[in-house]
């Protein structure tokens, strides 16, 4: 008896640990856990602790108890084991380690060729990729799709993700804590693709990856270097939309992110 409330006590506080340290329990199963601690554990008083038959039936009751939330998955201990794209989205895609899941509407993981070549990286969702769950699919994402045919890239031999995986209200800037929280998926994003080369659009990305408070006109020209991948820093295509003046240097920033991309798989 005693030893079985132990264990069921540990468990109740392994989950109010989660709870207080604010870690990610997936939504559709926190309804599991919550309904394992309003249950009741009833111990039937007949079978005593040297009895066989009452040690069975303790490992029964816990087992029964375990069912309720063996299938709970912790996101900070868990995503970061995932070995595809698509094993990452479905750990992660229910993420509340910021507010901003709070008025999401989806959460934007990325999309394209999960062998990809080249990754191009973004800052955050705005409101047409919030609605649709993918990057880069309003007007911005149009003149993206442009920009990469305009040096032989399909939008779909490529991989487009941003670095916050959901919307800030009112597409205000990344906040540093949304930054923090949603980098280390990126990270792995990269990690698991492997890319040639990457093209960070706008200055959130390329601060975030470079680990540097440069502006973008600093950064952009020439290649720095992220885990010796090539990246190239060029302008967000939604500040194109603003001032087509910077249309110019960013053809030749792709045309010199395609030189490089010839070189490298050349070799």
């Amino acid at each position: 008896m005693s030893e079985t409330n132990d264990i069921l006590n540990k468990i109740e506080n392994y989950f109010n640990y989660i709870k207080d340290k604010n870690l990610l329990i997936f939504s559709k199963e926190v309804e599991s856990y919550e309904k394992f601690l309003n249950s009741k554990f009833e111990y039937t008083p007949q079978y005593t602790q040297n009895d066989e038959t009452s040690q069975e039936k303790m490992s029964d009751v816990i087992s029964e108890k375990q069912s309720d939330f063996s299938n709970i998955r912790v996101c900070d201990e868990d995503w970061k084991n995932a070995k595809t794209l698509d094993e990452l989205k479905e750990k992660i895609e229910e993420c509340k380690k910021c507010d901003l899941w709070k008025t999401r509407t989806n959460f934007v993981f990325g999309t394209g060729n999960p062998k990809a070549k080249v990754v191009v990286v973004g800052e955050a969702p705005g409101a047409e990729e919030d609605k649709q769950g993918k990057p880069f699919v309003g007007r911005a994402g149009q003149l993206l799709t442009q920009i990469l045919a305009s040096v032989g890239f399909d939008r779909e031999e490529v991989f487009i993700c941003n670095v916050l995986k959901s919307r800030p209200p009112e597409n205000r800037n990344p906040l540093p804590e949304e930054i923090k929280a949603c980098e280390p998926y990126l990270i792995k994003q990269l990690d698991i693709i492997k890319p040639k080369l990457i093209l960070c659009v706008g200055t959130f990305a390329a601060q975030t990856l470079l680990k540097t408070k440069d502006s973008l006109g600093k950064m952009r020209g020439s290649f720095h270097t992220y885990n010796g991948i090539p990246l190239l820093v060029t302008f967000h295509p939604a500040a194109l939309l603003r001032n087509p003046n910077w249309k110019r240097p960013t053809w030749e920033d792709v045309q010199l992110f395609k030189k490089e991309y010839d070189k490298i798989m050349a070799n």
